[in-house]
């Protein structure tokens, strides 16, 4: 059941009220800093977000649920799976122009993408080329309605949600397949620039021009 007004803080409230749209999401999650994790693995609801004003990707899609759902938005969430284990989750949501995301990464090409893909894959396989890099390489994804988590608290719960983890790591992913060539020309061109450019972002990528 979605929550109502009382559930919330006044703080809370006040951003839900204010970014009421996927672009003004994709905004508010920008301005909050990065949870590297320094201090342990976690995984936060939407309260400790807003209290914590940090997020990492799960966490950001999270609180995108929280807030856009509030705005009539359904809670889905697609789980990107990697060969390398270290997956990305983002907020998934359908326009009229089609369907787009909401996220949050450490690296430029995982945010979000404006609502132009015609399908869930599609708009899945539209993070698979700024995903590789020395370990990555996008092998499958999900599209879960957090709706069926049932009563557990993913919204306010002050511990941490690794029961959201495990249900996201196991729930059943649809393939994707790419061709070895495409993936080695892609580690190529991502080695080369890393060795010319050590600490800057990688966004040369032709579909920029979708990101949120």
């Amino acid at each position: 059941m979605i929550p109502d007004r009382q559930k919330f803080t006044r703080t809370e409230w006040g951003i839900i009220q204010k970014y009421r749209t996927p672009k003004q999401v994709q905004r508010y999650l920008r301005l909050l800093s990065y949870n590297a994790e320094e201090e342990g693995d976690s995984i936060f609801s939407f309260r400790e977000v807003v209290r914590r004003k940090k997020a990492h990707c799960l966490e950001a899609a999270l609180a995108a649920a929280v807030i856009l759902e509030q705005h009539d938005y359904p809670p889905l969430i697609m789980s990107l799976e990697s060969v390398d284990q270290l997956d990305h989750v983002v907020f998934v949501f359908k326009e009229s122009t089609g369907w787009g995301s909401i996220a949050r990464s450490r690296d430029a090409g995982l945010h979000g993408r404006k609502p132009i893909f015609r399908s869930v894959r599609d708009l899945a396989l539209s993070y698979f080329d700024p995903y590789v890099d020395h370990s990555g390489r996008i092998t499958g994804y999900a599209l879960v309605d957090m709706a069926e988590l049932g009563r557990y608290d993913w919204r306010f719960a002050k511990a941490n949600l690794w029961h959201v983890e495990h249900f996201l790591i196991d729930y059943p992913h649809k393939k994707i397949v790419s061709s070895e060539k495409r993936y080695q020309r892609l580690l190529k061109r991502y080695t080369e620039f890393r060795e010319k450019y050590p600490k800057r972002q990688a966004t040369y990528f032709e579909n920029k021009d979708t990101w949120m």
